[in-house]
């Protein structure tokens, strides 16, 4: 016996499964990814207009093979460009034939306290690391080695609750250097950092954001020889970071180099691939040991330092 179709009223009685307000959500998402996608292109635009970027290659020019094996020209080469995020660790289209690949590239930020006399010894109390394209790699808070006389809560963002979960310094050296070994790293003020992590990194692999006015003056004007960070993304990226009385939040501090590297990538790395090296026993130390020039950095307040 064969069954009979259900009327046409019967069927197709489940109501729709996307609602309204799911989709202004993805609307809404989808426009905040595209104005920060915008922000990024404007910079790029308007460097290529000032020179200091090379523009995109002309159809059937001749092309360099990229470290991936594509050529920029090519749909595969533009597939990558509709997809900006990619995960840590491919080897994507690059844009230019220098420099490291993304999987290459991590920014480093961390937070320092105060410990010995009076609390002006500067030690490690929170470590973050992100990707070429921004995500997290490590975030950690970690105990100094001597006991914490000054939080530098005001800056630092520290206080003695995160001490609490915090891990020894030794162990979470021993993870920081592995994530940072042979890679290019990005920073802000990387000696800094470097002194806190008491690590010193090979200088043809380091980029310290605070040379980013160098790249971006004009001829003929003057650059000034310290700018804060969060000047430079405010200038650069349109961007307000370090806000409020809660501190600095390494991982957006971190972030924010790696957008100021991503900015000037290209006559970045067109500058260290022209740039003569010195021998290693000539070049000189990278991190700074001067417990003086960690005072006068751009983060402390004038009164302070």
């Amino acid at each position: 016996m064969v069954p009979q179709e259900a009327p046409e009223s019967a069927q197709c009685l489940c109501p729709p499964l996307t609602s309204s307000n799911a989709k202004d959500v993805l609307r809404r998402r989808h426009k905040r990814r595209s104005r920060q996608h915008q922000r990024f292109m404007a910079q790029k635009a308007l460097l290529q207009e000032q020179g200091l970027l090379s523009p995109p290659p002309e159809p059937g020019s001749s092309l360099l093979p990229t470290p991936s094996g594509t050529l920029p020209g090519t749909k595969a080469a533009s597939s990558k460009r509709r997809r900006p995020q990619v995960e840590f660790g491919s080897a994507p289209c690059r844009r230019a034939a220098v420099g490291p690949l993304p999987s290459k590239c991590v920014a480093i930020d961390c937070e320092m306290v105060g410990t010995g006399p009076h609390g002006r010894v500067s030690e490690l109390a929170r470590c973050s690391v992100v990707s070429y394209h921004g995500q997290v790699l490590y975030d950690k808070y970690i105990r100094p080695e001597m006991p914490i006389v000054d939080y530098r809560t005001r800056w630092s963002g520290i206080t003695r609750q995160h001490m609490h979960k915090a891990i020894p310094f030794q162990v979470a050296q021993k993870e920081i250097l592995k994530l940072l070994k042979g890679k290019v790293v990005v920073g802000h003020a990387l000696h800094n950092d470097f002194r806190a992590l008491k690590y010193v990194h090979p200088r043809s692999q380091t980029r310290d954001t605070t040379y980013v006015p160098n790249l971006l003056c004009q001829p003929g004007l003057p650059v000034r020889a310290r700018v804060s960070l969060k000047d430079l993304a405010l200038q650069l990226l349109h961007k307000k970071i370090q806000v409020g009385q809660h501190g600095h939040s390494s991982v957006e501090d971190a972030m924010t180099a790696m957008e100021l590297y991503r900015l000037v990538e290209v006559p970045w790395e067109q500058q260290e691939a022209s740039s003569p090296r010195a021998p290693p026993e000539d070049r000189e130390p990278d991190s700074s040991t001067d417990m003086e020039q960690y005072m006068e950095d751009q983060y402390w307040p004038e009164d302070l330092a």
